[in-house]
């Protein structure tokens, strides 16, 4: 699947195959210009062609009928394409392995090859459009679905979920929000979920008003915590002190949570205090 969600200025791509690590070939975004999902015999130059042509304003029909006009192996491609504005298409070659085929909808375009059936392209797109919430999760939704569905008919072994999103990269100076793979695994869309809630624990946002206050009482549980973790060395007295701060960013630090907390405001985002409860609990 390629995407586009206009509410975010996203672009996304989810995919699974019966391949090595496909994560490797298939997904290929750029803010500005679009998304391109290459696949079945790849021609690997459809990613950076492609993402160059919607650069220069082409559209998304455009941009495939470019593409395979000199291509002489353009019967056994398949790819799919979403552009700058949206505009989605889908590529099948007549000598693509059965089933192959694709479908558009709106800001998307499903397609897959070696499928047990037609099945997997339409469950992979009525859970895109059905599912609510971030645009990372929509999509897993959508490869779950087709996974769900039958998926490849040689089986199972890699996935791949790419999400660009301008200025949302670590630290805020890339567009690469979400870049997760599964190279090989027995159920790769399973791990894929596992992957996806780690990244959301690690990074998501929550709103300022959810945020919680590091008050005394939590400062005082933070503090054994820390303490039993040879974090903090001071006195449990629940207070927001030099040493206490100290050992509260090296503790998030190692845990990787400080994306999650705000040493200044003193707060803490509420899925990162229910993994620090879960994981240090006694």
């Amino acid at each position: 699947m390629v995407a586009h969600d206009a509410t975010t200025g996203s672009y996304g791509i989810a995919v699974a195959s019966k391949f090595l690590a496909v994560g490797a070939y298939v997904p290929y975004c750029s803010i500005g210009s679009g998304a391109v999902a290459t696949q079945a015999h790849v021609n690997m130059a459809y990613g950076p062609d492609g993402l160059a042509l919607m650069a220069q304003g082409l559209t998304a029909d455009e941009c495939v009928q470019r593409l395979i006009a000199n291509d002489a192996g353009r019967d056994e491609r398949q790819f799919g394409v979403v552009d700058a504005q949206g505009n989605a298409a889908t590529y099948t070659g007549a000598k693509c392995m059965d089933w192959a085929g694709g479908q558009v909808g709106k800001g998307y375009a499903v397609q897959g090859n070696i499928l047990v059936g037609a099945n997997v392209i339409s469950a992979m797109a009525l859970a895109y459009e059905n599912t609510s919430g971030e645009f990372a999760d929509r999509l897993f939704a959508a490869l779950k679905a087709a996974d769900e569905a039958g998926g490849d008919r040689r089986g199972r072994q890699s996935a791949a979920l790419l999400v660009l999103r301008p200025n949302a990269g670590y630290g805020g100076n890339n567009d690469r929000y979400l870049d997760l793979r599964v190279d090989d695994h027995r159920y790769p869309v399973a791990e894929m979920g596992r992957l996806l809630a780690l990244h959301q624990l690690y990074f998501g946002v929550t709103p300022a008003s959810d945020k919680l206050p590091l008050d005394s009482v939590l400062l005082h549980e933070l503090q054994q915590v820390m303490q039993r973790q040879h974090y903090y060395h001071g006195p449990i007295h629940g207070q927001y002190d030099a040493l206490t701060r100290a050992a509260w960013r090296a503790f998030t630090g190692t845990e990787n949570l400080e994306a999650r907390v705000d040493l200044d405001a003193t707060t803490i985002d509420p899925p990162a205090l229910a993994y620090i409860r879960e994981r240090f609990s006694v």
